[in-house]
């Protein structure tokens, strides 16, 4: 029996009569009714109180038996921003599980990860988002054929390979039960593809969304032959578990316009994931705008740049290197080192869309950072041996860079190694591993605008879980973006 008086259904069916696109991807609303569950903003007839259940997430919704909605689509929803910032053990096995780690070693591989029995990892994921670690992948498996199903002419057994399904007949029977079509139908709705050869879809974003500054700061620090920006589109080489990839992204105003050329389709779901990490396309700004927004001596800046994005990562490694690379540089400086480096140690890379933008190679693997001789590189001794030791932590595991890792130990961890500072670990937490709550209160430029503001650390408290934004709007107020660090 559904209780219409409990405050959070009652909460959660007002987001849902005034169609609050805020909350779409936070929770699900499946009617019992008519068997479908959609986003909170489905322009739908609102359904009474009394026939509605909220889940958190879609792969519960699916477990209870609804399907998902035709007209609104709400698999295709930002993910929720709570995982962001939370870090506690279930907001990591959240992060996680976007990066694939079920599909490669299963849920054993997810939970060894976390530092917990996979029986604990259910019971927990069961308790927060009604689904377990398998169910959730299931669901992805069946968004990602949806992508393939309805923008390439791939066959079915091959969309079916390679979604991540054991069988083709296991491909069907999800694809039916989940979208309540099989996949004949589902491509027989299609729209044509505008570019052959590559993946081509939208990336939901919520609005506010500052895309035109996020472009911008990654030209700003592009490193050359590895990635590049021309009339508003980034573009970049990705490697993925499968081979290289070629990721090309045009911010508009509610969306992100994506085309992708991988060297293996069973990457799409991890590099779509790789690129909303790149643009923080789950953040919420309206709750971060309001935060930051209610302090008088932060308002003027919020104001001027809503819907400011963090510049995330493809690759956390990767972010270590550059940071440790663009210390006591300028970004030019910088870019200049990392075009090196790559050319020196990275992939070549021949897929067409590389050859489209003009990028030559992927940025070096870890593992061959980890090989290197330090002072083989175009840098001074001190940092290439910082290079060296961060990556052959990594792959000793003795710093965990994941996207559920534990940015606590993470950052005790990169503390420890020569040549480490408070600022290299916190910028790497910020922007490597997605945490949307880090000052660089070490970081000159910011102290000296935090002074100007009549600030203390103390008095940023208030900015809480959102102080890596509250930086970045600081940063871009005192400094021109050529001379952010990299």
């Amino acid at each position: 029996m559904i209780d219409v008086r409990d405050p959070q259904h009652e909460r959660q069916y007002r987001a849902v009569q005034s169609r609050d696109a805020r909350f779409d991807g936070v929770f699900f609303t499946a009617v019992r009714t008519t068997g479908i569950y959609c986003r909170p903003s489905c322009p739908a007839v609102t359904p009474r109180p009394g026939n509605v259940v909220f889940y958190r997430s879609a792969a519960a919704a699916h477990g209870a038996g609804f399907r998902a909605c035709r007209r609104c689509r709400p698999d295709t929803v930002p993910g929720s921003p709570e995982w962001d910032h939370r870090a506690d053990a279930a907001g990591r096995a959240m992060r996680l599980i976007r990066d694939g780690p079920v599909e490669r070693e299963g849920v054993e591989g997810l939970a060894q990860h976390l530092g917990y029995s996979s029986r604990q990892v259910h019971r927990l994921l069961v308790a927060e988002v009604g689904a377990g670690p398998l169910a959730l992948a299931r669901g992805a498996r069946a968004h990602t054929a949806r992508l393939l199903v309805e923008t390439t002419s791939l066959t079915m057994a091959d969309v079916a390979h390679a979604a991540g399904f054991a069988s083709v007949r296991q491909f069907n029977d999800t694809m039916r039960e989940v979208y309540g079509a099989t996949p004949s139908e589902l491509r027989a709705r299609r729209r044509p593809s505008p570019a052959a050869g590559y993946l081509t879809l939208r990336l939901a974003v919520r609005r506010p969304f500052d895309g035109t500054g996020l472009v911008q700061f990654l030209d700003d620090h592009a490193v050359p032959g590895v990635e590049a920006v021309r009339e508003g589109t980034y573009a970049r080489v990705v490697q993925l578990p499968h081979g290289p990839g070629v990721v090309e992204l045009t911010p508009a105003d509610d969306h992100v316009v994506a085309r992708l050329e991988l060297s293996d389709l069973r990457d799409t779901s991890l590099a779509v994931q790789r690129c909303r990490q790149l643009l923080d396309l789950d953040a919420d700004p309206v709750a971060i705008d309001a935060v930051l927004g209610a302090d008088p001596r932060l308002a003027d800046l919020v104001a001027d740049v809503p819907g400011l994005r963090l510049p995330g990562s493809v690759d956390p490694v990767e972010t270590a290197v550059r940071t440790v690379v663009g210390q006591q540089v300028s970004v030019r400086g910088a870019r200049t080192v990392l075009g090196r480096v790559a050319e020196q140690l990275g992939e070549p890379v021949t897929l067409g869309l590389a050859v489209e933008h003009g990028l030559l190679r992927s940025f070096p693997s870890v593992e061959v950072l980890a090989d290197l001789d330090p002072e083989s590189l175009p840098m001074p001794r001190s940092r290439g041996r910082a290079v060296a030791t961060i990556a052959s932590a990594v792959v000793a595991g003795d710093v965990d860079l994941s996207p559920g890792a534990d940015r606590r130990a993470t950052r005790a961890a990169l503390l420890s190694l020569r040549g480490i500072g408070p600022w290299t670990a916190d910028y790497v937490l910020m922007r490597g591993l997605g945490d949307p709550d880090v000052l660089l209160t070490t970081d000159l430029v910011l102290r000296r605008e935090l002074d100007a503001r009549g600030l203390t650390p103390d008095d940023t408290d208030r900015w809480a879980p959102w102080r890596s934004y509250a930086g970045l709007h600081l940063w871009r107020q005192a400094t021109s973006p050529t001379r952010i660090t990299s």
